[in-house]
């Protein structure tokens, strides 16, 4: 799964957790990733994913959010990945949980997950 490749990567490179899913008891920086959309054409996979980064203020966010793109955009590095382009980012508020988050839109080309 494109998700268990990209977090594998994320983790080490980005100073803090990086999530699936926002746990019960979140920290008070973190980072979601999430594959909103995707398809299979001509034996590539075509992924969107949304990455999204939690900051107690909304400047730690943003400082996290620009790390984020810069880490993303060297996906391509990995074996299998083909291409990674940014599609959108912006500031993207969470007034319910009042937590202040910026979220980045990348759009993946990659060759065919192994584990499936």
């Amino acid at each position: 799964m494109i998700e268990k490749i990209v977090l594998d990567y994320l983790a080490p490179l980005l100073p803090v957790p990086v999530m699936l899913e926002i746990p019960p008891d979140p920290p008070e920086k973190f980072v979601v990733l999430e594959k909103t959309g995707g398809r299979v054409e001509n034996g590539l996979c075509y992924a969107t994913l949304v990455v999204q980064s939690y900051g107690k203020t909304l400047w730690e966010a943003l400082r996290l959010h620009e790390t984020v793109k810069a880490v993303m955009r060297e996906l391509d590095v990995l074996d299998g990945i083909c291409r990674v382009e940014l599609n959108s980012d912006y500031r993207f508020p969470d007034p319910a949980a009042k937590r202040r988050r910026y979220q980045a839109v990348f759009d993946v080309v990659y060759y065919g997950d192994p584990e499936n």
